[in-house]
């Protein structure tokens, strides 16, 4: 089991999840209950499934595509250290990946 540590947006509130290797990030924050939408399923047509991952664990991930990173600049509060979850696959290099819910959050229709 690989775990990841979701961090609330105001830093007030940590969850620490299990996931078995081979899971989307999306998919397991989706299961704990973080706010990300996710709503099109992987294929980078929105960045609503936006987190900032933890600056020490940034290089632990494999390099952004490109469609990837302009998906990013849409994203709403958006950093340095932003991925898409939808884009990262969990493996055992990834155990203890920490990640933060963006500090704003906003849905398909803008809310």
């Amino acid at each position: 089991m690989i775990r990841v540590r979701f961090i609330s947006a105001d830093k007030g509130e940590t969850r620490d999840v299990e996931a078995a290797e081979g899971a989307i990030l999306l998919e397991v924050a989706q299961n704990a209950g973080q706010p990300l939408e996710g709503t099109c399923e992987g294929q980078m047509s929105c960045s609503t499934c936006h987190v900032v991952v933890d600056a020490e664990d940034f290089a632990r991930l494999p390099r952004a595509s490109e469609e990837e990173e302009d998906m990013l600049d849409l994203a709403v509060g958006a950093v340095r250290t932003s991925r898409l979850a939808c884009q990262i696959v969990l493996d055992a290099s990834l155990d203890g990946l920490t990640v933060r819910m963006p500090p704003e959050h906003r849905d398909m229709q803008g809310r």
